[in-house]
């Protein structure tokens, strides 16, 4: 089956960074400078686009009249240390990439495509990791980024530090879930770790507080069978016309 939307390739020479990081944008059947359209961010996208089937999802739902118009832009890593890197709270270049996504990606694709130029017009995505940054960076900069799907978080004490610190969560829609199999995760450097109670704990701690907040315990691994099956009801949370 053909594609309906089509994908082009954009790279940035991010100077935070000191790399050239590529852009990977799949624009809707029907796409026109025209129209304005969401944002939906996506870190680890080549995982989201091969495993998540973010464009089979787009199609379909694009198809079916079931979001809104929504650009689908997928970020990736070098290797997994090199996620670790950047996406762990304690990673050495987490800072980096968060400004990246701040001051390089989001001028870049406000000028490149048309958008709402509005934190609510932009979604950051993201599982395991990946969820974990996309949430820290949305929670410190609400304006730029109003919605945030984080499947399977990485939660420690600093990103608990992270959201108790947050002076509004007010305009934050947020989507999380966690599978009830996540109790013994391998890690990248080879550590066991339970995500499946600090992501409990967040949620109690989020659900008390003034943001649009869905959560799900899902049954399932941290992999992406799980997500992937996850996925296209955490676009609908988000995007549903």
């Amino acid at each position: 089956m053909g594609r309906k939307g089509s994908m082009t390739e954009y790279t940035i020479n991010s100077s935070y960074l000191d790399e050239e990081m590529t852009l990977k944008v799949y624009t809707p059947e029907n796409f026109s400078p025209l129209y304005k359209y969401h944002f939906c961010i996506m870190q680890d996208g080549n995982d989201y686009f091969q495993l998540g089937r973010a464009a089979t999802l787009s199609d379909e739902l694009h198809g079916e009249g079931k979001i809104e118009n929504t650009i689908f832009i997928g970020i990736h890593y070098r290797d997994k240390y090199d996620r670790q890197d950047k996406y762990h709270p304690d990673g050495k270049k987490q800072s980096a990439y968060v400004n990246f996504l701040i001051r390089e990606v989001v001028p870049f694709l406000d000028e490149e495509l048309p958008g709402y130029h509005m934190g609510s017009g932009r979604t950051l995505v993201g599982d395991s990791l990946a969820g974990t940054v996309s949430f820290m960076t949305a929670v410190k900069f609400p304006n730029v980024f109003g919605n945030v799907i984080m499947q399977s978080p990485y939660v420690d004490e600093h990103v608990f530090e992270v959201i108790k610190s947050a002076k509004d969560l007010s305009s934050l829609t947020i989507y999380h879930t966690i599978g009830d199999q996540e109790y013994d995760v391998e890690t990248t450097e080879g550590a066991r770790k339970n995500f499946l109670q600090p992501n409990r704990d967040l949620n109690n701690y989020l659900t008390g507080r003034p943001c649009s907040y869905t959560f799900h315990e899902l049954e399932g691994d941290h992999t992406w069978g799980t997500w992937q099956k996850d996925f296209k009801r955490a676009l609908l949370n988000i995007f549903e016309v």
